[in-house]
């Protein structure tokens, strides 16, 4: 029998392997004891510069590629958390893509009909 630590996603697990003779039958194994504490998360890193030239603190990026369809926005607003910035179609979905905190709309960085990439900046907010 070997033991090993492993980290998925942050929390540690203890797991143990058996070594069977070649050509035996795998055995299903009973779980082992509760998973060790996790190790405390490193500090999340400050909020992502937006692109050169804009003003914003906080980046609002693309989660997947696809098409804006409109912005909700303009530049100035004074939006609340979980406001509709911009709506992106993806896989033949609308998908509002929502202001992560309260703030003012620094800049927008797309337009109506654009194509973007994962993570492109939509929208900087301050």
């Amino acid at each position: 029998m070997k033991y090993y630590n492993i980290t998925v996603n942050g929390v540690a697990y203890s797991v143990s392997v058996e070594e069977t003779a070649a050509g035996a039958a795998p055995v299903a194994a009973a779980p082992v004891a509760a998973p060790a504490a996790p190790k405390a998360a490193p500090a999340p890193a400050a909020a992502p510069k937006a692109a050169a030239g804009a003003a914003g603190a906080v980046a609002v990026k693309a989660p997947m590629p696809g098409n804006i369809l409109d912005v909700k926005v303009a530049a100035g607003a004074s939006v609340k958390a979980g406001d509709v910035l911009v709506i992106l179609e993806a896989m033949k979905m609308e998908n509002e893509i929502v202001a992560p905190q309260d703030g003012t709309v620094a800049s927008i960085n797309v337009n109506k009909g654009d194509t973007v990439n994962s993570g492109d900046v939509l929208v900087s907010m301050n």
